[in-house]
């Protein structure tokens, strides 16, 4: 069990933490036709904006109620409902996904009644779903929000059911996996002849296509008629511990049992997430998979020389920073320095003694005498100040191409993080090699020789 030791800094230094609208925008961005709607200052929309275009480098919808301080005071029925009603128009979005932000829940805002006044009063909203999904910047984080969104659309969009299809399989994919890492998924219970309704499914939305024409809300991703489905669903996976919620609604609402896996990243977890869906399909197991679980047996024995002993410094969300810490654990590396942006439960099983709640202020502070830095793209000042190797890992990556499509689930991800990390540390091992040149050990004195006993 990590001690888990609470911030006690007056301010953040180097931010670490993402707002919770943040992640409830990203997660309706992963639905079909959708276009979230942030209920707050336009600069609170175009923070979230710049963010997601550099990391993912796509055309990112997204739009506001342009909160102003009079409109602030008086309250924001009226924005939101012009808000509304301007996306009706000229988007035709399936799916309006509105979330709170700071300034209008500090003010009280009942945007669940607004919403209700707003769809009796404006019969030409029909054929367009709106959730909502409180996310205040003063409550929780990003994967926060994200959840909270996720729960939001169950709540709104599922109904009750007790007809089961079982060969249908609901995925509730945590903010800590890429849309490749999405599509690994999709593609690994689809070899079991299981249907998966992924929710949300990035992998459509977000996955770097070039589409044909140009529309102003989402193209790809969930859709609605699939998330109407779930209830008849055989079995809920959730991946990583933020979609615990979602997943016990959803099975309180209609019934469907859940399974919650912590990560599948790594063999053991790997194991039994094949083994779920096996036994879910009483089907044997492809050749593929067991042929890349031989892949990532060896993999792992050619990269442990490289992981043994060395020291990690990791700084990420709760899930992601979970799956880190035990991924370098399973390699034989320690974690001495794990930083979470905030509170979960999830922080007192990372493979650490200790885990703070911080921002990389605090994580550079710590991670020195480390072997590598992880984290996202805005801690390589604090890597190269440190003189550490740095591996980045989460939202945002903005100095790398390709983060989107990077794969570190199932045996094949699994192998492959092993490949990429363990050419950092082999890399910094030939660096140490080279400062030793043949001269130099021509010159050095015997081991055994007494001090000063050289030339």
């Amino acid at each position: 069990m990590a001690e888990v030791i609470a911030g006690k800094k007056a301010c953040t230094v180097n931010p670490l933490k993402m707002s919770a609208p943040i992640g409830a925008a990203l997660a309706f961005l992963g639905m079909e036709r959708a276009l979230p709607l942030l209920h707050g200052s336009q600069g609170c929309t175009a923070f979230g904006l710049v963010l997601f275009v550099r990391h993912f480098r796509e055309t990112i919808p997204l739009q506001t109620t342009a909160m102003s301080e009079v409109t602030t005071i008086l309250g924001g029925l009226e924005n939101v409902e012009q808000a509304l009603l301007n996306i009706k128009k000229r988007a035709d979005p399936a799916l309006i996904g509105v979330c709170s932000t700071g300034i209008t829940e500090a003010k009280g805002d009942d945007v669940a009644g607004f919403l209700k006044l707003i769809r009796d009063k404006h019969p030409e909203l029909e054929g367009t779903e709106v959730v909502f999904a409180p996310t205040p910047d003063f409550v929780g984080g990003f994967s926060d929000g994200w959840a909270r969104a996720v729960t939001a659309m169950i709540d709104a969009l599922v109904p009750r059911t007790k007809v089961r299809t079982p060969w249908q399989v609901n995925i509730l994919a945590g903010c800590h996996l890429t849309p490749g890492d999405v599509e690994e998924i999709r593609e690994t219970v689809e070899a079991f002849g299981l249907r998966p309704i992924i929710l949300p499914d990035l992998s459509g939305s977000l996955d770097g296509h070039i589409p044909e024409t140009f529309l102003p809300h989402t193209l790809g991703g969930t859709r609605l008629e699939d998330v109407r489905e779930m209830g008849s669903s055989a079995l809920t996976i959730a991946i990583g511990e933020q979609m615990r919620p979602a997943a016990e609604l959803l099975e309180k609402k209609t019934g469907v049992p859940l399974r919650v896996f912590d990560r599948l990243t790594g063999l053991a977890a790997c194991d039994a997430f094949i083994a779920l869906l096996a036994d879910l399909s009483e089907c044997e197991v492809p050749a593929k998979y067991r042929r890349q679980r031989s892949q990532l047996q060896d993999a792992m024995l050619d990269g442990h020389f490289y992981f043994g002993e060395q020291k990690v410094a990791i700084a990420a969300e709760p899930d992601l920073l979970f799956t880190l810490s035990h991924f370098f654990a399973d390699m034989g590396a320690t974690v001495t320095c794990a930083v979470a942006p905030q509170e979960a439960p999830v922080l007192a099983r990372v493979a650490s003694e200790t885990v703070r709640i911080g921002d990389l202020g605090d994580f550079e502070q710590h991670a020195g005498g480390c072997d590598l830095l992880v984290t996202h793209s805005h801690g390589r000042q604090a890597a190269a100040r440190l003189g550490i190797p740095f591996w980045r890992a989460g939202l945002p990556t903005f100095d790398r191409l390709g983060v989107a499509h990077k794969v570190s689930v199932g045996y094949r991800g699994t192998r492959d993080l092993v490949f990429e990390v363990g050419n950092v540390f082999m890399e910094q091992l030939h660096a140490h090699e080279q400062h030793i040149t043949p001269s130099a050990l021509h010159s050095a004195p015997p081991v055994d020789a007494p001090a000063g006993a050289g030339h």
